[in-house]
Formats: C-alpha cells, structure tokens, sequence
C-alpha cells in the first residue's frame, strides 16, 4: 500500500534517527550524521547549475554533494539533511534515483513534487527537533529577532528557520516569502488559524501596496542584500476579511537569492 505523505512520519522518522544517534543537543550537525552513516561527503562545483544537493549510490556507497554556489551555512546544512531524508525515508531511493544512480535536488520550499516536500520536512525536523527548539524558542524573543537568534542557535538559514518557526510558535505568526510585487508563499502559526474571517493568499498573490514589504522590494536593489526594514501595515490589506487593525511587518532580504522574508506579528493583540 502506497504510503501516504505525513509531516509527523517526517518528524518522527528524523527523531528516530537522532535517538539513534545520541543527538539531543542544538545544534545538529548534518555533515557529522552523514559521516556517522559512512555517506561520503564531496562539494558541488559552483558550476553546477545551482543545484542545491545531489545523493548518489555507486557501487553499493552512497555520497552527498553539497552545494558552493552560495556562501551560507545554513543553506549548506539543509541541503545535506534534505538528501539524508531521501536515504533514510521508506520508498525515497526507489523513486528518486535515476538510471546513474543520481538524484538532483533544487531548493524551493513549497515544491510539488511529495518525495521533495517530505524531504524538506524531514530535514527540518532533523535540524530544528521540535522539543529542543521549542526550548530555544522560550529564550529568543519575538517575530524576526527571535527567527535570527535560532537561525544561529541552530546552524540554520533564516528562510528554514523562520517556516519551522511559524509551524510551531503559540502566537500568531505569519511569515511570507516574496519576490517583485507578488507573494511566493505564506506560512502561518495555528494560533493564527484562530482569527476569523481570514482570506488564503497563494502563490502569485500581488503584495499589497501599501505594505512595508512592497515598499522594499520596489526600492530598485533593496531586496537583494541582507538589507532590513520595519513598520507596520494593515491586517485586512494583507489577509482581508473585517479586521482593520495594523500588525507589526518586518521585512529582510533574502542576499544574493533576490528574494524577500516578512514576519507578520502583534496580531493577536491588534486583532481584537
């Protein structure tokens, strides 16, 4: 029977293999797991297309080459436990390994393809186990302070870290990817589900105009860096519905990746 896709199969499976491990602190160190799984490590060349991890089997040993094309840690980490879900998860090396041997993997969260998606959420897992970053989450503040602190405590990228915070925050969140003037996708808390009367925002939804978000990707060059900003916008603009409240919006780049990360927060208070 073909197994259906479940984050909590995903978590549970990347727990298994850290208690298999001994693993139980932060941060987690994928090189280090995959070194204790006797998989070779060996660098993509940055000509590589942009290929952001590859798992291969040859000859009966498995290897993961890890990506150069960008000078970020976090990335680099996410990509190696991305390819360690798809040697450990059931049925992942049956139907994700060509004819060579070779799986190729290029980031982009949200992606439709299942075995990449519960990938994704393995490697999340794997990086960000719930109880340890539910404990580190306690000391790191709030909205996108807090989403940098645990991209540091946990040795991940703030694109990874900010998901898994607004999957497992007790306060609304919502936290936003964007490119240009539309919307690549939205996370949001389960406290955030609470608010009535919300509208579903999907990929390629326009930003709204007056959002602290588009004024930053519209100022020529500003989202392309690390670069930051701060205000506050409305809830209904974003999310439409009966709330005419404002929340808090903090927004940064994404670097060299042109893209844009939102934190939505304040809602609950605001929304009232």
């Amino acid at each position: 029977m073909k197994r259906v896709s479940d984050p909590l199969f995903e978590a549970d499976e990347a727990a298994r293999l850290l208690q298999e491990l001994g693993i139980d602190a932060l941060p987690v160190d994928p090189f280090h797991i995959a070194w204790r799984l006797k998989i070779e490590l060996s660098a993509l060349p940055c000509s590589a297309g942009g290929a952001s991890g590859m798992l291969l089997h040859v000859g009966g040993q498995f290897g993961i080459c890890y990506p150069t094309h960008l000078e970020n840690k976090g990335f680099k980490n996410f990509s190696v436990a991305h390819e360690i879900g798809h040697y450990r998860l059931p049925g992942h090396l049956d139907s994700g390994l060509d004819g060579r041997g070779q799986h190729l993997f290029h980031a982009g969260f949200q992606s439709a393809n299942r075995y990449e998606r519960e990938a994704d959420q393995f490697a999340a897992a794997l990086l960000m186990p719930a109880k340890l970053f539910n404990t580190a989450m306690n000391h790191a503040g709030e909205g996108l302070k807090a989403i940098e602190s645990l991209a540091n405590v946990c040795g991940t990228s703030l694109e990874a870290t900010a998901i898994r915070y607004a999957q497992t925050s007790r306060d609304p969140v919502a936290v936003i990817r964007s490119e240009g003037r539309s919307i690549d996708y939205v996370f949001i808390s389960e406290p955030f589900r609470n608010v009535p009367d919300l509208g579903w925002i999907s990929k390629g939804t326009p930003l709204p105009v007056d959002s602290v978000t588009f004024r930053f990707n519209t100022d020529q060059g500003k989202g392309l860096g690390t670069r930051r900003a701060e205000g506050v916008s409305s809830f209904q603009d974003w999310f439409h519905g009966q709330h005419r409240q404002d929340v808090v919006e903090e927004v940064i780049g994404l670097g060299g990746y042109g893209k844009t990360l939102t934190v939505l927060t304040d809602i609950e208070r605001r929304t009232r």
